[in-house]
C-alpha cells in the first residue's frame, strides 16, 4: 500500500487531498496543530498526527512516531496567510511567522522524513503563483508573497541536494481555490485543484524536478 504524509489535512485542499489519496487506497498520515481538528481528516480515511509543523519539537515528536514507516510521497501543504501585510503596516513578528510556517517548517520537515522515502520518492509542496516575480502585477500581500518565493527556491535547493538519493520535489500551484483561505468567490472548487495536483505529482519526471508547476500541468516562471 503506498503511503503519503500531508501536512495540514484538516480543512481546505489539505483535507481534499487525504480524501482522495484514501479513496485510492492509500494509507494517509495526516498532521493537524488541534487535536480537536482531527474529526474529519479520520472520517476522510487518514491517520491523524497532532503537529505544528513550525514547532521543531513536535516535529522531532513526529517523525519518532512514524519511525520506520516507509513513505511514497511528503506533501507539504501546512501554511498560513498572515496579517498586517501592507505597505508601512507590516507586524514583524507577524511576518516572521508566516515566514517560519510556509517556508522554514517544509524544509525542516524534508531534513525529517527524506531518509523515510521510498517508492516514488517525492516531496511536494503547496506554493503559490503570489510568489512569483513574474505574476506579481498587484503588489501587497508581503509576508505571504515573500514565504512563498522562500518556499519556491527551498523545493528549489531540494531538488539539487536530494537528487543523490533518487528524491524529486515540485512545488504546486493550485490556482484560486474555494477555501477558507481563497475565499467563495475563487472560480476553482478544492476537488478539481486537488484531483489536478496530484496528476502533476503522479507524472513527475526527473526533469520536473524543483519546477513550479500548475494543477493543469503546465511549467510555470518564476
Amino acid at each position: 500500500m503506498p503511503t503519503i504524509l500531508i501536512t495540514g489535512a484538516n480543512r481546505g485542499m489539505g483535507l481534499e487531498f487525504a480524501r482522495q489519496y484514501a479513496a485510492e487506497g492509500w494509507r494517509v498520515l495526516g498532521t493537524v496543530r488541534d487535536p480537536m481538528a482531527g474529526r474529519a481528516l479520520s472520517e476522510a480515511g487518514g491517520e491523524v498526527y497532532v503537529c505544528d509543523v513550525a514547532d521543531p519539537a513536535q516535529v522531532a515528536r513526529l517523525k519518532a512516531s512514524l519511525a520506520g514507516v516507509g513513505l511514497d510521497v511528503v506533501l507539504l501543504n501546512a501554511g498560513i496567510y498572515g496579517e498586517k501585510q501592507d505597505f508601512g503596516d507590516v507586524d514583524a513578528a507577524a511576518f516572521m511567522r508566516v515566514m517560519a510556517v510556509n517556508a522554514l517548517a517544509p524544509l525542516k520537515l524534508a531534513e525529517a522524513f527524506a531518509d523515510q522515502l521510498a517508492g516514488p520518492k517525492v516531496i511536494a509542496a503547496v506554493s503559490s503563483m503570489m510568489g512569483a516575480m513574474s505574476d506579481n502585477t498587484s503588489g501587497g500581500s508581503y509576508a505571504y508573497r515573500a514565504a512563498k518565493a522562500a518556499l519556491n527556491m527551498v523545493m528549489k535547493n531540494l531538488a539539487v541536494d536530494l537528487a543523490p538519493r533518487g528524491i524529486l520535489t515540485v512545488a504546486l500551484s493550485p490556482g484560486w481555490v474555494r477555501t477558507d483561505m481563497g475565499g467563495p468567490n475563487a472560480p476553482l472548487d478544492a476537488a478539481t485543484a486537488v484531483a489536478g495536483m496530484r496528476k502533476v505529482v503522479a507524472g513527475l519526471r526527473v526533469e520536473d524536478s524543483g519546477a513550479l508547476i500548475h494543477y493543469d500541468g503546465s511549467r510555470l516562471a518564476w
